[in-house]
């Protein structure tokens, strides 16, 4: 206590029990977050801001972060944040914990966060840090360990999106999905089976969400 004022308060123990609640608020808020991340999207190719040329994927990630707060409610059970932190699966001090690009973390409890990582993709064959992140990251459960489901987003810089989901699903290996409500959209999930850490409750069946934005003629500064 500080001043009067409780500054924590016991929380949940993260075992099955907690992992099958924060699945079931992940699955019902699911759309809602994408709807928000795309929402972000057209509000850049309506406004097309400046960009910083020297630090392309952090720039672009920090103006889209920025558009999504635009079209949030203020009533969604989650908000969105760029670079949090995944403090579940921090390593012993000195290491830092994982930053995620942009977050959407639930009001019910902080620990609990739908990640986004980004990545620029010159072309649709270059995604060789996009697919690390997929295998190394989220599969490891390294990102979202507490969540069933997570997403990649490519800014894509030049050629064709359909080319991209077409080679991400050619190197991955398995069938990338189209989501009925997204399915205009360049979007898609993939689904795969994590290596969970021994002793631990995470989602070992998890979803890949790949958002691919096509951002050709970007505008770069410097």
């Amino acid at each position: 206590m500080i001043g009067g004022v409780q500054w924590s308060r016991p929380r949940p123990p993260i075992d099955e029990a907690f992992i099958a609640g924060a699945s079931i608020w992940m699955r019902n808020s699911e759309d809602i977050m994408l709807e928000r991340v795309w929402s972000g999207y057209d509000e850049l190719l309506k406004t097309r801001p400046p960009f910083d040329g020297t630090d392309l994927e952090r720039s672009i990630t920090e103006r889209l972060e920025a558009s999504i707060q635009e079209h949030m409610s203020g009533y969604e059970p989650f908000v969105v944040q760029h670079g949090p932190h995944e403090r579940e699966t921090k390593q012993p001090s000195p290491a830092q914990p994982p930053q995620y690009d942009i977050g959407f973390v639930f009001r019910a409890d902080s620990r609990v966060i739908w990640p986004l990582e980004a990545k620029v993709l010159e072309t649709p064959g270059t995604l060789a840090d996009y697919l690390g992140d997929v295998k190394d990251q989220f599969l490891t459960c390294r990102y979202a360990p507490l969540s069933p489901s997570g997403a990649m987003i490519g800014y894509l810089l030049s050629g064709d999106a359909n080319d991209t989901l077409t080679n991400i699903s050619v190197r991955l290996g398995c069938t990338l999905s189209p989501l009925s409500r997204h399915g205009e959209r360049a979007s898609r999930v993939s689904t795969h089976v994590r290596s969970v850490p021994n002793g631990k409750p995470y989602p070992k069946n998890f979803q890949c969400h790949h958002i691919i934005m096509a951002l050709i003629g970007v505008n770069r500064t410097r």
